[in-house]
């Protein structure tokens, strides 16, 4: 593959758009609604991730979408006003590189908003052209979707259009100077797909880098029917933390992000269930299955997860002791935002059942921060450089 070679040590921050910088209260912020962060935020805060050591950003979806998070999306084409203007997006790249940050962001190829025009077209009417864009099994309100969240209806990669719709918005914004994208729901379109992803993106921009995400954990075997990732029965048999499921996108794609390596830290940190001997060979297992040329980013926690201080018990040693571990591995190592700075949380997510990840995606706190820990992870950053 032809990812930068300087990747492998790459400190990249995860920037959730708009629960980071910019809003001007945080009342409300356990609602699924916009709180009101903006791309201009991000920009302001160059200067907190050039001094922390950050090397990467990335940043959540950006495009015209009918919620908070960005995920469901309703325009591929656009910037949504939410966040800001195509402008303000070129103003946080351009400044990106001016102080020598490659910036990546998340890409959503997988599904849309049931409020996408062509959506509502192909409902409407039955000889719609976006009918065939979407996955009918009985039209025209029984369809498959993004797991079972109705909300965001899968599309139909195969179809050629459909196909050429979402790689052409790839490379837009590629255009634009995007360094890469971290791909939402990697296990969701056909091997077929991803490799007409790769060959047509590569071909235009051959060094952008294409990190996706293979998880499988919470689906049920009924949602399997809308995965597209090759032996998926025996997949999610085989658990979400699976090498059998990363490696199914070697040459394919430039990496997968590390559920192996997440679960290996808690396991040896917080749970306690696994000597250091055993994490040691554990992790050089993991690694030997990989090319060298295969990234691997590291993470703690993540917008989907309980924050990994709030899995600690809020012991922040324990976070220190974890963060140490991440950053000696040889793998980018991803700083989900706040992390750096004492972000936890009262309740767990998985024990809301309506919008529970909210938990894990409260305003960043600037007014708050743990000074201690920041510099901890400054101190760090500058030894994995």
């Amino acid at each position: 593959m032809n990812q930068p070679d300087p990747m492998r040590q790459d400190s990249i921050y995860h920037v959730f758009i708009d629960r980071f910088a910019g809003f001007q209260d945080k009342n409300n912020w356990d609602q699924p609604e916009f709180l009101g962060g903006t791309l201009r935020g991000v920009i302001e805060k160059i200067p907190y991730f050039c001094d922390l050591g950050i090397t990467t950003l990335w940043i959540s979806p950006f495009y015209q979408t009918s919620a908070y998070h960005g995920y469901h999306i309703t325009d591929f084409y656009q910037v949504d006003p939410h966040y800001g203007t195509a402008e303000d997006l070129k103003e946080l790249i351009r400044q990106s590189h001016h102080h020598h940050l490659r910036i990546i962001a998340d890409f959503v190829p997988n599904h849309c908003s049931r409020q996408h025009p062509f959506f509502k077209d192909a409902q409407q009417d039955k000889t719609s052209r976006y009918k065939d864009w979407f996955i009918f099994t009985r039209w025209p309100d029984e369809y498959l979707c993004f797991l079972s969240v109705r909300d965001i209806p899968k599309l139909n990669l195969d179809n050629p259009e459909t196909q050429e719709h979402i790689i052409n918005a790839a490379k837009y914004w590629l255009s634009l100077g995007l360094d890469g994208f971290r791909l939402d729901h990697v296990i969701g379109p056909t091997h077929r797909f991803w490799e007409q992803f790769n060959k047509k993106i590569k071909s235009q921009y051959p060094h952008c880098v294409l990190i996706g995400e293979a998880w499988m954990m919470g689906i049920t075997r009924q949602e399997l029917r809308t995965l597209g990732v090759r032996h998926k029965y025996l997949k999610w048999l085989s658990g979400d933390s699976s090498d059998s499921l990363f490696k199914e996108y070697i040459g394919t794609l430039d990496g997968v992000l590390d559920f192996k390596v997440q679960e290996l830290i808690k396991q040896f940190i917080i749970r306690k269930s696994i000597s250091e001997n055993t994490l040691r060979k554990q992790l050089h297992k993991h690694y030997a299955q990989y090319p060298e040329d295969f990234l691997l980013p590291t993470f703690l926690d993540n917008h989907d997860m309980d924050r990994f201080l709030f899995q600690a018990g809020n012991d922040k040693e324990k976070l220190k002791a974890a963060a140490t571990l991440q950053l000696g591995l040889p793998q980018p190592a991803i700083i989900y935002y706040g992390t750096e700075t004492g972000m936890t949380q009262t309740t767990s997510l998985w024990k809301i059942p309506s919008n529970g990840d909210l938990q894990a995606r409260a305003p960043m706190n600037w007014d708050t921060i743990d000074t201690d820990l920041y510099l901890f992870y400054k101190k760090e950053l500058q030894k994995k450089e």
